[in-house]
């Protein structure tokens, strides 16, 4: 049965720390708010460490209540200390605690598409860019290191459950240059400078990297194989970069699909 906890016990203030990027590391765990990433996460076998549940919700919730058979798992606690918890304005009530996932940088590049955020500090921009990395069929995302932590609570959110089914890691460019030139992959930088991204060729193995939203590449230039531009009509200088790395995602998943059907309607041999 779940457990009362207070806005200054042990157990709460370790939880708070997770709102913090070095709480996350020093624990290897992060926090999320909500019924719907709870249930995202359950959805996606996430396990679930702890669950915080206000007083004034619990019992309301059937996700909660299936999860409440477990002691020191589920803690209801008042209004004072779920907004010790909260990052938002109006706490929805649910937080959880989950451990942190990252895949070994050369498995994840390994795979048939990855998305690079080159040192991306928007947490906005990048949950919006997992949310479309995962609608246009990437399995993996690299964090540049100097970047937006991939557990921020922000990022979580705006990432709505991407982030539970994706594989994520780190690394500065370098380590990230090594590992796609092992994987075979071809990496594309997203710049105003390069070839039309409309004609340009997707490699079945390729990463698309976008960069930061003011300083563009920066040193991650130096590991792009491929420059690719977004055409643009001249009064617009430039693209959100989670739009313009969502549109880019979305042109090579087309590839990708266009290539598919042309191999499903070759001719056999005889």
């Amino acid at each position: 049965m779940a457990a009362l906890a207070g806005a200054h016990g042990e157990r709460v203030m370790r939880a708070r720390d997770l709102l913090t990027a070095k709480g996350r590391r020093e624990q290897q765990r992060f926090l999320f708010e909500g019924p719907t990433l709870l249930d995202e996460a359950i959805r996606s076998g996430i396990h679930i460490e702890e669950l915080y549940v206000a007083e004034r919700i619990f019992g309301t919730n059937p996700t909660v209540s299936a999860l409440d058979d477990q002691p020191d798992r589920v803690f209801i606690v008042d209004d004072r200390t779920m907004n010790k918890l909260s990052d938002v304005e109006t706490p929805t009530g649910i937080i959880a605690v989950a451990p942190l996932r990252y895949a070994p940088l050369e498995a994840l590049l390994a795979g048939s598409r990855t998305l690079v955020l080159a040192d991306l500090n928007d947490p906005g921009n990048a949950g919006t860019l997992l949310r479309s990395a995962e609608a246009f069929g990437v399995g993996g995302v690299v964090f540049g290191n100097l970047g937006v932590d991939p557990y921020h609570p922000k990022v979580v959110r705006g990432a709505m459950g991407a982030i539970f089914r994706l594989q994520v890691a780190v690394a500065d460019p370098p380590a990230f240059g090594s590992a796609a030139a092992a994987a075979g992959a071809t990496v594309i930088g997203l710049d105003a400078r390069g070839e039309s991204l409309a004609s340009s060729d997707w490699p079945g193995r390729s990463a698309i990297v976008v960069g930061h939203e003011r300083r563009g590449l920066g040193p991650w230039e130096a590991f792009c194989t491929r420059r690719v531009a977004i055409p643009m009509r001249q009064a617009s200088e430039s693209l959100n970069a989670s739009v313009a790395g969502s549109i880019a995602l979305y042109v090579a998943s087309q590839h990708d699909a266009s290539q598919e059907g042309a191999a499903d309607a070759a001719p056999g041999l005889t």
